[in-house]
């Protein structure tokens, strides 16, 4: 184990040196890498901002339960204690038929009711469920409508539905854009492990002649793909925060003059992490099948 590791430390300590001896190649490349990367970053990123903003303007979905107008108090308690029970349920309350009433007449609707000889509302229960997932609240909605006593069960998902479909169509688009630069950025890898192949091509068949290995031939190689890698991903998410940085003044004003409360939110640890180890892939990734391709032309 202790082999093992100094070979890889040895190899990564020549990567080093090799991207520093080119230092306006090395960024050159780490920028082109970036900012390939920063574009589906930004996007993911921009996604889970309008995803929040979404939640915070329209609300809480809710499920309304229209009791039966004849429904008594022992129904009541018994439609309660089955919604408390409900492990998809996160919260509800109870809505009596006189404060219905009272709530409309406040809206101004006062005129209208007072011509009706009794209150015509049923009593209600307003339910959130767990999560927005859309088949969540059919589910409920579903089960809701067998129960007794229950006239009318009312779904206020319909923003929720358009939302998923919004942020699913979004993701697939990111999802689509990283995959294609990913690809782009594999080549330019690709390219960059072989012009080093060949201008170190004599050390290559030096180091063959005094018994080198392939995977100790290879090692440097990959560690230079997966820096080079690293050191985009480093750019992409810096640009990614000066970019949130750079707009977060403007967004909040915006959110302001519409009586919105909203700030953008840059990428957390987590998605940096994640970030970071897709670029360190991809770069890897590019000079391992440079690597074999072109160290098998020199065996043949």
């Amino acid at each position: 184990m202790t082999g093992w590791l100094y070979l890889h430390l040895r190899a990564m300590a020549q990567a080093i040196r090799r991207l520093a001896t080119h230092p306006l190649g090395t960024l050159l490349s780490a920028m082109v890498v970036g900012i390939a990367l920063s574009l589906p970053a930004a996007g993911y990123l921009l996604l889970d901002n309008v995803a929040s903003l979404a939640r915070g303007v329209s609300g809480t979905p809710e499920i309304s339960l229209f009791l039966a107008t004849e429904a008594g108090a022992a129904e009541v308690k018994a439609i309660e204690e089955r919604l408390g029970s409900e492990a998809q349920v996160a919260s509800y309350r109870f809505v009596s038929r006189e404060e219905a009433l009272r709530q409309l007449e406040q809206s101004g609707l006062g005129d209208v009711l007072g011509g009706l000889g009794s209150n015509p509302l049923p009593d209600a229960f307003v339910v959130s469920a767990r999560g927005d997932d859309p088949g969540v609240f059919e589910r409920l909605q579903a089960r809701f409508r067998e129960w007794e006593q229950v006239e009318h069960v009312q779904l206020d998902s319909a923003w929720v539905e358009r939302l998923h479909a919004l942020l699913g169509l979004g993701r697939s688009a990111v999802l689509l854009l990283a995959a294609l630069l990913g690809f782009a950025l594999v080549i330019v890898t690709f390219n960059t492990i072989r012009l080093h192949i060949l201008t170190q091509r004599h050390e290559i068949d030096v180091s063959r002649l005094l018994g080198a290995t392939d995977p100790f031939i290879r090692r440097p190689f990959y560690w230079f793909g997966g820096l080079q890698g690293l050191l985009g991903g480093l750019v992409a998410l810096a640009t990614v925060w000066l970019t949130v940085k750079a707009l977060a003044a403007p967004v909040e004003s915006l959110a302001v003059s519409y009586g919105a409360v909203f700030s953008l939110s840059g990428p957390d640890l987590r998605q940096g992490a994640s970030l970071l180890a897709f670029a360190s892939f991809l770069g890897w990734l590019g000079a391992a099948i440079s690597v074999r391709r072109h160290l098998a032309e020199r065996l043949r």
